[in-house]
């Protein structure tokens, strides 16, 4: 499906996904697409407003590394990117930004972030791999109301997955060097989002 032009952006919806170029340098690709359907695309930018404004202990940097753990194992290598980029955008540490995808293993993750995204990890599998102990371990580190931030962001992830990578969105050149400085050995690589 062909992005609209930025000119061609119905002119107030234009104005409301101007929102998009502070986390990522750029109106995606994807909301491009989504904006043949003004009224779609003004819901889901109304939507990614709500779930990345932060009220609590979640971080806009950390929201961004659950929307790319959410990505990874749902396998939409256009998310990958552009998560990892709003994460380096959000000021992420090179060391977060090179193990995210090894977040277990990493030193650079304390252990409410790791039961994060364990949680987001299991969240994200078909069929859904949330067990008693992984809610227990993100319960016994989060409160309710950063749980619902938490959950918002993968919620908002599984829909932009599903989005991206049934209509192949093309990548655009700033998620794309994110992506290959950082992903590479995870074998990230465009794929079908050329």
């Amino acid at each position: 499906m062909r992005p609209l032009e930025e000119a061609e952006i119905e002119p107030t919806l234009r104005s409301e996904v101007q929102f998009f170029k502070g986390p990522l340098g750029v109106i995606p690709n994807s909301v491009r697409t989504i904006a043949h359907r003004p009224e779609i695309a003004r819901a889901f930018t109304a939507l990614n407003i709500a779930v990345m404004q932060c009220h609590g202990a979640v971080t806009p940097e950390f929201k961004r590394l659950i929307g790319y753990v959410t990505s990874y194992v749902s396998g939409c290598r256009y998310c990958q990117a552009h998560t990892i980029l709003g994460s380096q955008r959000f000021g992420a540490s090179e060391e977060r930004l090179n193990s995210v995808w090894d977040f277990e293993q990493s030193p650079h993750f304390t252990e409410a972030e790791k039961a994060a995204l364990a949680f987001a990890h299991a969240a994200a599998e078909v069929p859904n791999g949330v067990t008693p102990e992984i809610e227990s371990r993100l319960k016994a580190t989060w409160g309710d109301g950063d749980i619902v931030e938490i959950m918002a962001v993968i919620a908002l992830f599984g829909y932009l997955n599903r989005w991206n990578d049934s209509v192949g969105s093309a990548l655009e050149d700033l998620p794309v060097s994110a992506g290959e400085r950082y992903l590479a050995p995870t074998g990230w690589d465009v794929g079908k989002h050329r």
